[in-house]
Formats: C-alpha cells, structure tokens, sequence
C-alpha cells in the first residue's frame, strides 16, 4: 500500500488523484487585494478566518493555485463550512487564507477541500512546512492572537490586504497591545478600517486588513499626507515588528502580499 507524506497545507481531507492534471495549462492572475460577495457585506458578518502559513518555491504561484482553483470547481467546500478562500505568495511564503461560515469549534466541521490527497500530492513539490516544530498539517496553522471591528454596519464596498512582517517571536501581547490602543481612537475611521485579524507563526507576523474600498484607496493615493497619523503606531510597534525582507523593503506596500487565487462559494450567502 502506498503512503502519502502529509502536506504542509492541512486545508483538505482524503479523495483520489486523477490521472491526468486538468490544471496544468491554466495560469494565475495577481491581485493586492481580496474581494468578496455584496451579499457577505450586507451587515455586521464575518467569515471565520484561519491562515496557513507555509514555504513556497518562488514563482510557483502557476503550479499551486490551479489545482485549488480546479478542486474548488468541481468539489463542493461549502457543505463543509468552508466558503472562502484566498491564496497569496509573499517573498517565499505560502499563505492561505480559509474562509469558513463559523468557528470550527462550534460547527464541528473541520474538514477543508474534499479532495486531500489530490492536492497535497499536487503541490507537495512547491509547498513545505515553515514551523522549526513541524511534525503534522495542524502545525502549518497560524497563531491568532487579535480581532478588532468596529460596532455597528460599516461600507458593503470592502477589500482585504494581507499584510506580512518579520516579528520578535512572543511579543504577541505587546503587539496586540499596540493595535488596541490605535483601534480605541479616531484612526481606524480616518483610514476606512473595518475589520483587523492578526496571526502569527514564529517570526512570521500575519495582518489581515479589511477597508472601505473608497477610502483604502485614498488613504494609498495620500499615503504621505497620512504619515502623522501613522507614526504613533509604526513607532510603537518598532520593538516588536520590521520588515520581512529590510534589504529589499522601501515602503508599507511592500509588505503586502500577493493573491494568485481568490475562491467564493457561489450559491451560499450569510443568512444560510
């Protein structure tokens, strides 16, 4: 009998592999940012958000994201829970961003692609586990320590960022204490936050980043003129958070990392 090495991504469960892979011509586009259905920002609702963190082989966006885009075709992850997902590469990351109706701890459901094997044998060449403590799939899963977002309904025009710095390993809390502190005042508002979500994974610091639409690309157009209102919290943070990469790193859009596939369930909405 055969035996499969599991894969660093543990975003699925057991299937077969065609014999042929009907992804292999397919190819990618890249986006800085996430979108979602209307019919998800219609109110105060968010999907349950895990983040997998992995290594990729740089360029290999081609050969991964095909095969979550053809499973997520041709299987069904919303009978399991899973309506969303966001695949992103960043200077050698693999970051994948699991979109569920709720908390697995209360649904029970904890199952991801219907299609484990197929995938993890797909990508196994061009996806390795990042963790110094690596043994199993759940190891690849993101600490998350913080979630802001504001009371009441906000814009139904909002996008995502994936934000991704190096981090001093346990300064979580610190960290955390940062962004509340920021999150209590005025400049969430004046930059269009509607939602925040951190992680971590050893010194690999995660910021989810949801915005009014309108006002995140103002705030990128005047990114200067905004730069008072930043300086508080880059200051703050300095001890704990720096770039990824410091000696390629000019700018905050530098750590922003990229989509390669973006996959909304179709014929699910929040009140179902």
């Amino acid at each position: 009998m055969t035996q499969t090495t599991p894969s660093a991504d543990p975003a699925a469960d057991a299937s077969t592999t065609p014999t042929e892979q009907p992804w292999a011509n397919d190819t990618v586009e890249f986006a800085n940012t996430a979108s979602a259905p209307a019919s998800w920002y219609s109110g105060t609702w968010r999907p349950f958000r895990n983040v997998i963190v992995c290594r990729m082989v740089p360029g290999s966006e081609d050969k991964v994201g095909p095969v979550f885009a053809y499973y997520d075709r041709t299987t069904r992850p919303q009978d399991l829970g899973v309506v969303g997902r966001v695949l992103l590469s960043y200077e050698g990351l693999y970051l994948h961003v699991i979109e569920r109706k709720e908390d697995p701890e209360v649904s029970g459901q904890r199952r991801g692609l219907p299609a484990f094997q197929a995938i993890a044998e797909a990508i196994a060449p061009y996806v390795t586990p990042y963790p110094s403590y690596w043994q199993n799939p759940s190891h690849s899963v993101a600490k998350h320590f913080y979630t802001w977002v504001p009371e009441g309904e906000v814009s139904p025009d909002r996008e995502m960022t994936v934000i991704v710095q190096r981090m001093r390993p346990g300064s979580e809390e610190d960290i955390a204490r940062v962004f509340a502190e920021s999150d209590a005042g005025g400049l969430p508002t004046e930059t269009g936050v509607t939602g925040r979500w951190l992680y971590s994974m050893e010194d690999v610091f995660v910021h989810l980043l949801e915005q009014d639409r309108v006002k995140a690309a103002a705030v990128r157009e005047n990114h200067e003129s905004m730069r008072p209102a930043f300086a508080k919290v880059m200051a703050d943070l300095a001890p704990y958070v720096s770039p990824y990469r410091p000696e390629t790193w000019q700018s905050p859009r530098d750590s922003v990392a990229r989509v390669f596939h973006r996959w909304t369930a179709p014929d699910w909405k929040p009140e179902d």
